[in-house]
């Protein structure tokens, strides 16, 4: 059961990965659940959650999803902004458009929840969001940039938010996973364009993000760390595996370290010859 009295959740994207995981995992322990999904009419059932269609990328569709819970249960004490989508590529290689639909899911789907959900929390004085960002919202992350910017600006989202609604009562949290054994990496959208001079590379290291995936924790990690942000002591930030260590490494450790180790772990080789760091 829950720590504490039962709160009702929203969490977006439950149809899959730590979206699913989490809204069964909260469910199991006592709180009342709503999914957010696309299509609930085809979705696979989640043991105690009630789903809700919802398409982030819709401001219509986001403003019926929370009336529709409310009229259900009331109110809403925590949104789960959980709904993201991937792209793979040289930022060369993305097209305009590719972008713009990424960052049209990741970033301002968030944003519409939160506009969404904040005139019931300030009536209420209390309400909790919690956004769930990446690892590569801290550190960069070859042929993936694109959908690296979208969880930067969501981490400058989440601190600038949490700061205007403090004082209302509302908090604001950000889970930082390392890699997640997900869909959202197999499926993940290509860069439209294909440009010979990154091939090579672009190849080794989305061999190196398969198999970082493939032996990834399962979504339940994710979903732990959620429910301690929900029932647990206040913490802005709560990174979720190797996270906390690279967190901790890109913060503390000169870029002449920190960045030779990150282009072998992505399998990146070394700078051309005659290019040179000056940070190095």
């Amino acid at each position: 059961m829950a720590n504490g009295p039962s709160r009702v959740v929203l969490i977006t994207g439950a149809s899959s990965g730590i979206g699913r995981a989490t809204a069964e995992f909260l469910a199991a322990r006592g709180h009342r659940v709503f999914g957010g999904v696309r299509a609930p009419a085809t979705t696979r059932s989640l043991a105690g959650v009630e789903l809700v269609p919802l398409d982030v990328r819709d401001e219509a569709s986001a403003k019926a999803c929370v009336d529709e819970v409310r009229s259900r249960a009331g109110r809403i004490d925590v949104l789960i902004n959980n709904a993201g989508v991937n792209l793979v590529g040289a930022i060369e290689e993305t097209s305009i458009g590719q972008a713009q639909a990424l960052f049209d899911t990741n970033v301002i789907g968030v944003l519409r929840m939160v506009q969404a959900v904040l005139p019931d929390m300030r009536r209420q004085g209390t309400g909790l969001i919690v956004n769930i960002s990446s690892i590569l919202g801290l550190i960069p992350a070859p042929f993936m940039g694109v959908y690296a910017s979208t969880k930067h600006a969501l981490e400058g989202l989440s601190d600038s938010l949490d700061h205007e609604v403090r004082a209302l009562g509302i908090r604001v949290v950000l889970i930082e996973p390392h890699y997640i054994r997900t869909k959202l990496d197999a499926s993940a959208a290509q860069a439209e364009g294909r440009i010979d001079a990154y091939a090579a590379q672009r190849h080794r290291t989305a061999a190196v993000i398969t198999r970082d995936t493939n032996a990834a924790p399962e979504p339940k990690l994710v979903a732990e760390q959620v429910l301690r942000a929900i029932e647990g002591r206040y913490r802005m930030r709560r990174p979720v595996g190797q996270a906390a260590l690279l967190s901790r490494l890109r913060r503390l450790l000169p870029a002449g370290l920190f960045e030779p180790s990150l282009r072998k772990r992505f399998g990146l080789g070394p700078s051309s010859k005659g290019v040179t760091d000056p940070r190095t």
